[in-house]
């Protein structure tokens, strides 16, 4: 009885063939690295508030904002951030319930302003 040995395929092999699956994988990179880059500008844009800029910066680095406000990281988060330390300073603040995000304004303020 003889065996009739079939040349090895490989068991799982990409559809289209290793060049189509490396140009995926390239173009996979290629649009996280555009992604990183896009969200690396996020970070340091005039038009968010500081909050949402150290919570991008955060993500970015899967690290959080330190409590302490002497913490060496706090230099880093302001200058990748483009705000300054106090800003980061008044963040941690913010978190750590010290500072209200936003005063609410009471209806009858509002109106005693408006009318004269």
């Amino acid at each position: 009885m003889s065996f009739t040995r079939l040349p090895p395929e490989p068991l799982f092999a990409p559809p289209g063939g290793a060049a189509e699956h490396r140009r995926k994988v390239q173009q996979a990179a290629d649009d996280r690295a555009a992604l990183r880059g896009s969200e690396l500008e996020s970070q340091a844009s005039p038009m968010k508030d500081p909050g949402e800029r150290i919570g991008i910066w955060e993500r970015l680095h899967a690290l959080q904002l330190p409590r302490t406000p002497g913490h060496e990281l706090v230099k880093v988060i302001a200058k990748q951030t483009r705000l300054t330390v106090a800003q980061v300073r008044e963040e941690q603040q913010r978190r750590a319930g010290r500072v209200p995000q936003h005063a609410p304004v009471a209806q009858e303020q509002v109106a005693q302003e408006i009318e004269p």
